[in-house]
């Protein structure tokens, strides 16, 4: 555990080669947290892999908690862990939300960076929020119509023409009875929509005391940073490429990605020349789909070149 300031402290942790490239992976959300399975994206013999949950996330402390909890605060973070390591640069790993904080944490620290491997592109652009909360027949739900009326279906119909400050007033509420069915109704609309085939035998959502806590802390710390615009101005991410512009970066994309759509990878690429734009044909949004898998190994092998 690593104390960034009250009320924070995050869960932090290393493996593979002690003597290896150091690369970080920053986890998705805001608020999904990272697990065991995202070592595996790095050779262990190569890499020195550096895993830690942001504010509020996993195994960080408090959970789900979003005081202080800010992008800046969470690059701050990623600072305080680097030099904590006495790591003097690394690769930056990032999908979906952390796609967006590792171009932000690059833009900010490009000195502290090797390069960039980056899945699932989320630039927290208005369009890209409203997408993701959608209205019928809009957004996700135009695709995932079933999962998307389920959605609205926790929130009462008066509420609908906001539905994004409704969730947020609700995962915000300390009454269990009011935050526990919106933060599981939130979780299981974005898992129905983040596969291009969902797993066989699996539901959207689980139970148990350790599925709520995760549940909660994705939806609200998500909601939180959806309201707050991503605490970025717009177009920060494009406008700020130019200092990475000589920085090696790999960029892949679920051809099918319903939670992040291609075209922000697509203004990202157009805008970033010196960037590998890869698309995998036969996927959606989620890491552990087999071609966004095989693709991010790919990426991580190829990196080998430039370290």
């Amino acid at each position: 555990m690593l104390d960034v300031g009250a009320p924070h402290g995050i869960y932090w942790e290393q493996s593979g080669n002690p003597k290896g490239t150091p690369v970080v992976f920053l986890h998705g959300g805001p608020g999904a947290g990272t697990a065991p399975a995202y070592r595996r994206f790095f050779d262990p013999a190569r890499y020195r892999i550096v895993l830690f949950d942001q504010r509020g996330a996993g195994r960080s402390t408090p959970q789900a908690d979003i005081t202080n909890n800010t992008t800046a605060h969470l690059v701050a973070d990623i600072e305080l862990l680097r030099r904590h390591l006495s790591i003097e640069r690394w690769i930056v790993f990032g999908g979906s939300w952390g796609s967006t904080l590792a171009l932000t944490y690059g833009q900010a620290c490009p000195e502290r960076c090797v390069g960039f491997i980056l899945r699932g592109i989320f630039l927290f652009s208005a369009k890209e929020i409203q997408w993701f909360i959608g209205r019928p027949g809009h957004g996700m739900g135009r695709f995932f119509p079933e999962a998307h009326r389920a959605f609205m279906a926790a929130i009462p119909k008066a509420e609908h023409g906001d539905l994004l400050s409704a969730y947020y007033q609700r995962l915000t509420d300390p009454n269990p009875d009011i935050h526990k069915p919106a933060a599981a109704a939130w979780c299981a609309y974005e898992n129905a929509c983040s596969r291009l085939i969902p797993p066989a035998g699996k539901g959207a959502q689980g139970d148990g005391d350790q599925y709520y806590s995760g549940a909660l802390a994705m939806a609200r710390i998500e909601a939180h940073y959806m309201v707050h615009h991503g605490f970025l101005k717009p177009d920060q991410l494009l406008n700020g490429l130019g200092v990475l512009a000589k920085h090696p970066a790999v960029i892949v994309q679920g051809r099918y990605d319903m939670v992040c759509p291609i075209a922000a990878a697509d203004r990202l690429a157009r805008a970033w020349p010196g960037a590998q734009y890869r698309v995998v044909a036969d996927a959606g949004h989620s890491s552990m789909e087999p071609g966004i898998r095989a693709a991010l190994v790919k990426a991580t092998e190829d990196f080998k070149l430039y370290v």
